[in-house]
């Protein structure tokens, strides 16, 4: 197992340079002049050829990638065309910490709901219990966002005076509670299909039914035969969860007034601020291949029957 961790470790730093070419390649292709949209109404002829030479806009492409390449390992993303003087990593690191707090504590939910709800459901196949218990989550699923987030507020905010409406105090306060679950429910939803299905797949193996005539207990059945097996097809799921952690709350930051990544990357695309652009894709596909290597270790963790040479 280690010389297969060591691998992946080796093969990351070659897939985030890829990565970093295409986000780098997008942003060079990108329609309009980096310069000219930094000047605004100020641009003349002159004045964008100056700031061009002054940004390196003008050097051969290979020396501008690796201008990038050396200034993104030093935490240097560029400067906002929409924020002057501003820095993208001063943009981003603030809020982007508020998205990540947010979207671990929705996971959490996500994962202390989905796990069990699906694991009992599929024990309890044949039952009432199984049938509304799915269609009771996929109800919840199905509710749009800008549904459940107003309702949430009105009920517990506005009616019981539980929790505040909206506004951010870090992730262990009050305020985090209802965007959490406006995103966590329907994580939930996902993740209760997910687990039931699998687990059903899991519980007709030869394996189990072999446990269990050997006399073992339901507890030791379930935990070591059942649910660790079940979970290696989750792992994938919680994967993808972790590399959108971006994309997944613009609509329940703006509901909440939340001061996360969303209104800032919206504001970057309609004002075509393409540094914050590119730094969010170039961060995003970090994430992605990231945790593609984190998961990939854990299937080795929980699994120790896998081994990929």
């Amino acid at each position: 197992m280690l010389a297969y961790i060591l691998r992946r470790l080796l093969w990351t730093p070659i897939l985030l340079l890829l990565a970093a070419f295409f986000v780098f390649f997008m942003g060079t292709v990108a329609p309009g002049d980096p310069a000219e949209l930094q000047l605004k109404n100020r641009a003349t002829p002159e004045r964008i050829e100056k700031l061009r030479e002054q940004l390196g806009l003008n050097d051969p492409l290979p020396i501008r990638y690796i201008r990038f390449i050396g200034n993104a390992l030093q935490g240097d993303l560029g400067e906002s065309y929409t924020y002057l003087g501003k820095s993208v990593t001063s943009l981003i690191g603030p809020r982007l910490w508020v998205s990540v707090q947010l979207n671990i504590v929705a996971s959490v939910i996500a994962l202390t709901i989905g796990l069990p709800l699906g694991f009992y459901a599929a024990k309890r196949q044949g039952t009432s219990r199984d049938p509304a218990i799915v269609i009771t989550m996929l109800v919840l699923y199905a509710m749009p966002v800008f549904f459940t987030a107003p309702l949430l507020i009105l009920f517990f905010a506005v009616q019981l005076h539980w929790v505040p409406a909206a506004g951010w105090g870090g992730m262990f306060s009050t305020q985090v509670i209802l965007p959490a679950l406006t995103i966590g429910i329907p994580g939930a939803a996902i993740f209760v299909r997910h687990m039931r299905a699998s687990t059903l797949e899991v519980i007709g193996q030869e394996y189990v039914r072999t446990a269990y005539s050997k006399g073992m207990s339901d507890f030791v059945v379930n935990y070591r035969h059942i649910t660790r097996n079940a979970l290696l097809p989750i792992l994938t799921l919680l994967g993808f969860t972790m590399a959108g952690i971006l994309g997944g709350s613009l609509i329940v930051e703006l509901i909440y007034g939340i001061p996360g990544v969303s209104r800032l990357a919206l504001d970057a695309i309609f004002q075509r601020d393409f540094p914050v652009m590119t730094a969010f894709v170039l961060i995003g596909a970090v994430m992605l291949v990231l945790a593609n290597l984190v998961i990939d270790i854990a299937y080795t963790i929980i699994d120790p029957r896998i081994r990929l040479n």
